[in-house]
């Protein structure tokens, strides 16, 4: 039998100093900055998750993860936020509605004032996923947190113009009710297969399977219905290696995520781009009602990344890209990974090869 890898394991990065820094943003949330430190830097790398993850998906034995590939190609510094979405914490299964703004103006903030106080003014780049990559790119575009001393920016699948198939769409029009007055909670779980037998959340998670032949672990399915439109929708099978525990950990990795944020991601889709979620709260006038107002400003360089097979956000970052090439020309730019998924880029057997390398190459050349 296969060994089994503990749920939050630290056991993925060797030969470094690990360390957790917990502190409270502003709004009164207790979150954590994982530090992977290896050697001084003039250079330090933060790097940020998406819903339902942790900083546990840049870290995994499994696989030659992405803090590992960082260390050892001179990024000596490495750090991880597991911000409110974070599968670490209990934010995204309790009754708070917390939105994508909460994160953008509370989290980042809060997260680079702890990080500056323990690097002091060294350069910053960051890699951000998923929603972890739309919410920063409100704070750095809404101008919550300075770009200044922000060397580089690389945001995976999704930034201000999130776009998703139409099946997606109605899954976030109807899903909130469906979770709040069926299944009776105000979340999605992976783990619904194994709620009790007949509830609700079990025959929800067993009538998910009928649809989704393609493998046999019911968290895939899960998670393949809670964003994505394809079987599967969040990452290209073959992409992972069947050596590996990635498939049978993928409740691990991605776990229980809130459906109030599918509200705010339905409102950014009808607009076609990044919007408040509630203009008239008035804790969050600190953000901007147009993203793209001060675009001309950000003079961070953002390399824009996705598969061509992402089924959960499409085209998105290949769309902003162009939106923000024809505002500031060849200030930013665009890379798209043949036969890559949503999350892959990050999970997959071969990342540290056909992903990993073109990340570092952009964090040095935007070195000093």
């Amino acid at each position: 039998m296969a060994r089994r890898i503990a749920r939050f394991s630290l056991e993925g990065v060797t030969e470094t100093e690990v360390s957790v820094h917990p502190f409270v943003t502003e709004d009164d949330l207790r979150l954590t900055l994982s530090r992977f430190h290896r050697a001084d830097s003039d250079d330090v790398v933060l790097l940020l998750h998406g819903l339902t993850s942790s900083s546990g998906l840049f870290i995994m034995p499994e696989i030659r993860n992405m803090v590992s590939h960082l260390l050892d190609n001179g990024f000596g510094d490495v750090w991880a936020l597991d911000f409110r979405m974070s599968n670490h914490f209990p934010y995204n299964i309790g009754g708070r509605r917390y939105s994508l703004d909460d994160i953008a103006a509370f989290d980042y903030p809060a997260a680079l004032a702890e990080l500056r106080r323990h690097v002091g003014d060294r350069r910053i780049h960051v890699f951000a996923h998923c929603l972890g990559a739309l919410s920063f790119s409100m704070s750095l575009f809404g101008g919550v947190i300075d770009d200044d001393g922000i060397g580089s920016v690389v945001l995976n699948s999704v930034s201000l113009t999130p776009r998703v198939p139409t099946w997606s769409k109605i899954k976030m029009k109807v899903g909130p009710a469906f979770a709040d007055y069926v299944l009776g909670v105000p979340y999605i779980d992976p783990r619904f297969s194994e709620a009790p037998t007949l509830s609700a959340r079990w025959l929800f998670a067993r009538a998910i399977s009928l649809f989704h032949p393609e493998c046999g672990e019911p968290a895939c399915h899960m998670q393949s219905f809670m964003w994505a439109s394809g079987r599967p929708g969040f990452f290209m099978h073959e992409n992972l290696a069947e050596e590996t525990h990635v498939h049978d950990r993928l409740a691990d990795i991605n776990g229980a995520s809130t459906v109030h944020y599918y509200r705010h991601i339905r409102k950014m889709v009808d607009a076609g781009q990044a919007v408040r979620y509630d203009r008239r709260d008035k804790r969050l006038d600190m953000l901007p009602t147009d993203f793209f107002a001060r675009a001309t400003e950000i003079t961070t360089p953002i390399l824009f990344t996705t598969g061509d097979q992402n089924k959960i956000f499409t085209d998105s970052n290949i769309v902003c890209h162009e939106r923000l090439e024809k505002l500031v020309p060849g200030r930013h730019e665009l890379e798209i990974f043949p036969g890559y998924g949503h999350i892959d880029p990050i999970l997959g057997k071969n990342a540290h090869i056909d992903v990993y390398p073109q990340i570092v190459d952009f964090f040095k050349r935007h070195s000093g």
